[in-house]
């Protein structure tokens, strides 16, 4: 588990939170709220008592005291006391805006009380990016504070930030979100119930995450399946077969993804000219380049760079809308 934990470290190196909105609830039986479907990620975790999620698939999950939930691609959703319970918007709630993007809120009826601390933020990178698309709708671990002995002293130090009125309190706020976050993909690597495929195979498999780990930290390079295979130490055929097995898409694929995505980087956050990047990339001419992140992206390269910091539609993010 070292190994793969190491290589989820290189592939997590660079994915930061930012525009973190952090709510510390306090809610009374019954009630029951709606999360739209948002382009941001959202992460909750049950300080005290419990309640219930009721996912896209339209699955009612109970948490209880220590469970925690992140919903990376923003997945519309719903907590409430009880499934029982008819929701509300959130703005039902009485918030308090405390600073910044931090709010204190509380809602409900007489009676029992629980505590969840709710964080929305979106990633330095956008969410059409193959890494975020390997994480699965819903990251839920069971348990997480006695999984995590440090979340405690954790959520203290968010719960003394809220409370004291000190300048760069929404930037500590931010940062110790990362944490959360960071803490949440990490235990449900190791603990979490995942598929045969996907994000949490590819983070649990050595020398798949090794090889994820090294395209992801070097997607200027010109990867073939049998650099990639090399890495692995594996014949080409076999490693083909092994990374589709896990990952769910051809190498090729995936690489393609994984550098398309670093030109949409350079061309919308950076400005850089198509010429630079197509020849950063290794592509002999800008046509050829600018016609393979067409058929990656669906856009030309051109658009990107003039619609510069603005998010494209999502290709490949759950697109329902919140649950009913």
């Amino acid at each position: 588990m070292t190994a793969s934990i190491d290589h989820l470290t290189e592939m997590l190196r660079g994915l930061r939170l930012d525009g973190v909105d952090y709510s510390r609830c306090q809610m009374a039986a019954p009630w029951g709220v709606v999360f739209p479907q948002s382009r941001e990620a959202c992460f909750h975790f049950i300080s005290r008592g419990g309640c219930w999620l009721k996912t896209l698939a339209g699955e009612w999950v109970e948490l209880r005291d220590g469970d925690a939930v992140l919903l990376p691609h923003g997945g519309g959703h719903i907590l409430a006391s009880s499934p029982e319970v008819v929701p509300s918007p959130p703005c039902d709630c009485r918030v308090r805006e405390l600073y910044g993007n931090v709010f204190d809120v509380e809602g409900g009826g007489a009676g029992e009380h629980m505590l969840v601390f709710t964080g929305r933020m979106t990633f330095n990178v956008d969410i059409d990016h193959p890494l975020l698309r390997l994480m699965p709708d819903v990251m839920r671990i069971y348990d997480f504070a006695a999984n995590e002995p440090g979340l405690p002293h954790l959520l203290e130090a968010m719960g003394r930030e809220v409370a004291m009125d000190r300048v760069g309190a929404g930037g500590i706020l931010a940062r110790l979100a990362d944490v959360v976050a960071a803490t949440i993909i990490r235990n449900w690597v190791e603990f979490g119930c995942g598929t045969a495929k996907g994000w949490i195979a590819a983070a649990r498999c050595p020398q798949i995450g090794k090889v994820l780990a090294a395209v992801h930290a070097h997607p200027e390079t010109d990867w073939t399946v049998e650099s990639l295979a090399g890495l692995m130490g594996a014949s080409r055929s076999g490693f083909a077969e092994r990374f589709a097995e896990v990952v769910g898409e051809t190498p090729a694929r995936y690489v393609a993804q994984v550098r398309m995505h670093q030109a949409r980087q350079w061309l919308a956050r950076d400005k850089l000219r198509i010429a630079v990047v197509a020849q950063r990339l290794g592509y002999e001419s800008e046509a050829s380049f600018s016609r393979a992140f067409k058929r990656i992206t669906g856009s030309a390269p051109s658009q990107v760079r003039a619609a510069g910091g603005q998010q494209p539609t999502a290709m490949f993010a759950p697109s329902a809308e919140a649950a009913e």
